[in-house]
């Protein structure tokens, strides 16, 4: 932590509140009727997506998940896009066909946010064959979650970047729930990250709940896989705070056992209680932060409200046939 700088820990603490406003925001206008379709919320696993994207270049890619939008926004995509997208707008990132699910930026290098449990694996690990063979140096990097790690895909995908020494780092955000079932239900290991020895790659498992821990982990597989070292697979334990989607009754769980989770291993309040107490942030930047982030999200939403909805005869218009 010594080695950090303050504008990698100014943009820990940027990034992290940038996503727990931008969610907190759709939750609120998805339950007033005014975003249509469905959405899943990042909010508590914020620290992983900003401490893994911490190491990236705009040239690196990731790809990411139906819960994609802490992953997009750590990777660099503007939230303006991003809130009209969500809306169903013409302005947002698709035009407003996409919705919360598919959003991509890949001028930053987000290869987009995917419907399909488990849709991620092969998309980074192509683009990672992409770059080795292009003898570029990029690295990709697949999220994805503890119920996401039992479809095939995450097999084939972890065994052709390891047979083949890949630049791909695979990074399973085990929140502990895939949808309304309890992961150990139906995964007979406690380690998602134990399987990584069945490939000969490295198994990590990180604090996800800790942004330094995961940028720490995350700069190792991302320097192992830059030079030619192959992937990784990086397990961040962490718990998925809202429900499945945004209107989930949660009958799985307790209400006291998400506060219990919140108020003891929030990672945005453990981030200023280390950052404060290391002497590497203030008081006073914090809110200043908070002020500027609050100041973005606000126009974002104006952005969106006043953005033109897409016309029916645009329908069938960007498609690949």
């Amino acid at each position: 932590m010594d080695k950090l700088n303050s504008k990698v820990v100014k943009y820990f603490y940027t990034t992290m509140i940038r996503i727990r406003k931008f969610e907190e925001t759709i939750n609120e206008y998805f339950l007033k009727g005014e975003i249509p379709g469905f959405v899943h919320l990042y909010i508590g696993e914020e620290a992983i997506g900003t401490g893994v994207c911490a190491n990236l270049r705009d040239t690196d890619f990731i790809t990411s998940t139906h819960r994609g939008h802490g992953h997009t926004i750590a990777k660099g995509a503007k939230v303006k896009y991003m809130m009209a997208e969500i809306f169903g707008k013409r302005t947002g990132y698709c035009k407003g066909k996409g919705g919360s699910m598919h959003i991509a930026d890949f001028s930053v290098g987000m290869l987009g946010a995917n419907g399909v449990v488990g849709g991620g694996y092969t998309l980074a690990t192509g683009a990672a064959l992409a770059s080795k063979l292009q003898n570029k140096d990029n690295v990709s990097v697949c999220f994805f979650s503890d119920g996401a790690s039992n479809r095939g895909t995450f097999h084939e995908a972890i065994n052709m970047a390891a047979a083949w020494k890949l630049p791909a780092i695979f990074v399973c955000e085990n929140n502990q729930w895939a949808s309304t079932t309890p992961y150990r239900t139906t995964t007979a290991i406690e380690n998602i990250a134990d399987r990584a020895i069945g490939y000969g790659i490295p198994g990590v498992i990180v604090d996800g709940n800790d942004v330094f821990e995961v940028y720490k982990e995350a700069e190792k597989a991302v320097d192992r896989a830059r030079s030619g070292g192959g992937p990784t697979l990086i397990e961040a334990k962490t718990y998925r705070i809202k429900g499945h989607f945004v209107g989930d009754p949660e009958m799985y769980r307790t209400k006291e056992e998400v506060k219990k989770v919140m108020e003891e291993n929030d990672p945005i309040a453990r981030f200023k209680e280390k950052a404060t107490e290391k002497g590497l942030m203030t008081e006073k930047e914090m809110q200043e932060i908070d002020k500027k982030i609050e100041k973005e999200i606000n126009e974002a939403l104006k952005f969106a409200s006043e953005s033109p909805s897409p016309e029916p005869e645009e329908l069938y218009q960007d498609l690949y046939v």
